[in-house]
């Protein structure tokens, strides 16, 4: 049985404000959102990447996850709380580990 069931993925957008480095903005949120899960969220297998980016809207921080969770929703609750959120993927790994059994 697989202990902490959702892989959990998503894509963060965060846009700076006027004269914030990028660069520094990626780093703090990719910080911030390490150490919140890890204080406030089970689970395993984390990475949380950062990167920064420009748009029709402007410059940004750019911050990928990757996190096992029972809780996926909550996981995208909190991240959706720091910016725009997309490239949402939610997998029942223990659905797919049954399937593969058959």
């Amino acid at each position: 049985m697989i202990e902490f069931r959702y892989d959990t993925q998503l894509l963060l957008d965060q846009y700076v404000s006027d004269g914030a480095d990028p660069d520094d903005v990626a780093d703090e949120l990719v910080d911030e959102i390490r150490e919140y899960i890890i204080e406030n969220f089970k689970g395993d297998s984390m990475v949380v990447a950062g990167d920064t980016g420009e748009d029709e809207n402007g410059e940004k921080a750019v911050v990928k996850l990757h996190y096992h969770t029972n809780e996926p929703w909550q996981v995208l609750e909190y991240c959706r709380s720091l910016g725009e959120i997309y490239d949402i993927v939610v997998e029942d790994m223990d659905r797919q580990s049954r399937s593969l059994k058959g």
